[in-house]
């Protein structure tokens, strides 16, 4: 969805009518990044590692479709009750929020914007990768089960019980960034 300044109302692809917030940008750099359910997770993760800082602070801002956390369960392999877990959010709470069409805000949804970062993150090292196995590598499937793995830069930690803070996020994606240049394996 393109977000366009003076508080348009406008449909959404499923029909919903959404009123529009102004943002502030430079001129041409007026668009809200939203989670698209008919797109996937795939789109959403491809459009956040596009997205520029400001834009990624309007998404913080505005919270993240809560479908996403289902979807994003799915597509990483992990329970969805597991994700509810990871990004701070009770079940029921997660759930009634999917049955409504409601945003994730505040830090669940900067948790659940987090995971999609360490997805274009770890999707960012396969494409730069010259290894053969990383043509039909599972991305999504692999950090699924990599932040469930406690890892010994991080104290032991498992990176999924740090994803909810903005510093643990920071530190799980400065972790899985060193993986790529060798410095951590």
């Amino acid at each position: 969805m393109v977000h366009e300044p003076g508080g348009a109302v406008s449909k959404t692809l499923e029909g919903s009518v959404v009123k529009r917030a102004k943002v502030n940008m430079a001129p041409g750099k007026h668009r809200l990044i939203t989670y698209i359910h008919s797109k996937g997770v795939e789109a959403f993760v491809t459009s956040v590692a596009k997205a520029t800082p400001m834009e990624i602070v309007e998404v913080e801002r505005h919270g993240i479709d809560s479908i996403f956390l289902k979807d994003l369960s799915k597509f990483m392999d992990i329970p969805a009750v597991r994700i509810f877990d990871i990004v701070g959010i009770p079940k029921a709470t997660a759930e009634k929020k999917v049955a409504a069409k409601e945003r994730i805000s505040g830090a669940g949804g900067q948790a659940a914007l987090g995971l999609a970062r360490l997805l274009a993150i770890a999707k960012s090292i396969i494409e730069n990768s010259t290894a053969a196995e990383a043509k039909d590598f599972d991305v999504a499937k692999w950090l699924g089960q990599w932040i469930e793995r406690p890892q010994p830069v991080l104290g032991g930690r498992k990176p999924a019980d740090l994803i909810g803070t903005p510093t643990g996020l920071d530190m799980v994606a400065r972790v899985l960034g060193a993986i790529e240049s060798g410095a951590y394996q």
